[in-house]
């Protein structure tokens, strides 16, 4: 069952009072048709890391598909609760239940910069991953730099903790997945947004 959100603004802003385009402001919609296509892979279970109000994980309890997100910014966390998303509220980097037990990984939204190092992060997530497990990506636009900086998440008035993010475009992903020891499975773009999967 889908629970309708209050209307709410999410904004990821950077250092410089920016706010990055295409990231938080989906946050709050349902699953679009890309996400839906992308999830269509997903195998169970499955832990979205950098959730936010939950989205992903609620699409895939609608399949049937056992899932947790992890996020840090605790508003978002409030809203994925209120509808009876699994969540915790966890960093990557922290000990995470099911270590090396689950079969996909998301990291959808740009949250491939999570950290602020796609290579560090990718390795952690390989940890996680259970033997032929794999990491469902999006990525930027090819042609994009890669670009590293401080931002935090505002949820209306509401500004969560700064983090190192960076920003990984399609055209970067072979050398990050290599360096992470991981190889792309495949990759695809759909109504402009940029994915792949990458497996152990």
């Amino acid at each position: 069952m889908t629970a309708t959100l209050i209307p709410t603004q999410a904004v990821l802003r950077d250092e410089t009072g920016r706010a990055l385009p295409n990231r938080a402001d989906r946050w709050f919609r349902t699953v679009e048709l890309p996400d839906v296509r992308a999830l269509d892979e997903v195998r169970g279970p499955a832990l979205d890391i950098g959730c936010g109000p939950g989205r992903h994980v609620l699409a895939l309890a609608e399949r049937g598909i056992p899932a947790l997100g992890i996020d840090i910014t605790e508003r978002a966390l409030i809203h994925a609760r209120a509808r009876g998303v699994p969540v915790l509220a966890r960093c990557v980097f922290d000990p995470i239940p099911g270590d090396g037990r689950w079969r996909s990984a998301l990291l959808l939204d740009g949250n491939l910069g999570i950290g602020g190092d796609p290579v560090q992060l990718l390795q952690r997530v390989r940890q996680l991953l259970a033997p032929g497990g794999e990491v469902l990506v999006e990525l930027d636009a090819p042609g994009q730099a890669v670009e590293r900086q401080r931002v935090r998440f505002e949820i209306d008035d509401d500004a969560g903790p700064w983090f190192d993010w960076a920003s990984v475009d399609i055209d970067g992903i072979p050398e990050v997945a290599g360096a992470s020891d991981l190889w792309i499975r495949r990759s695809w773009t759909d109504d402009g947004r940029w994915f792949a999967w990458l497996s152990r």
